[in-house]
């Protein structure tokens, strides 16, 4: 239920998203789930943030100048089946790499799966950073991965 995802930045070049899945492949390490974002919409949302809070995190220069060097890279958010190997192997090839728990769910692949789980949550007050999830056919199960807010609290509602 609770698992720890890995997130970096590659360069947003053709074939960085091949030597990553090569190394881990070297290692016999699978991606169990991958999403892949442009990483200057990744800041944007980080400058729209910032005016929804009472903290100012950063000058409105500081974010068109990250906007703007962020454009060469993309956020890639994984899980894989052997974490802490996979960490070790980044690191030893410099990648640069945060970890963060989330919350992964196989849902049954029917219409209002993904509502009951999500209105579960607006129901406790645990907002949702982000969610991804795919199904590898019609008959075959969702795999969702969820960022909620608070870890703990969620995980409670997700074990009910």
């Amino acid at each position: 239920m609770v698992r720890t995802e890995i997130s970096l930045f590659l360069k947003n070049v053709p074939g960085e998203l091949g030597k990553l899945a090569l190394l881990l492949g070297k290692e016999n390490i699978n991606i169990d789930a991958l999403t892949i974002q442009d990483a200057s919409s990744y800041v944007r949302e980080l400058f729209n943030a910032r005016g929804k809070s009472l903290k100012r995190i950063a000058s409105t220069a500081s974010y068109n100048s990250m906007r703007k060097d962020s454009a060469d890279f993309a956020l890639i958010r994984l899980l894989v089946n052997e974490t802490d190997k996979a960490i070790d192997l980044l690191s030893k090839h410099e990648y640069i790499f945060d970890i963060m728990p989330v919350i992964a769910v196989h849902l049954d692949n029917t219409p209002g799966e993904l509502a009951k789980i999500t209105s579960k949550l607006g129901q406790e007050g645990i907002n949702i950073n982000y969610v991804y999830g795919t199904v590898a056919g019609p008959k075959e199960k969702c795999l969702f991965i969820f960022c909620p807010e608070d870890i703990d609290i969620a995980a409670k509602v997700f074990e009910e």
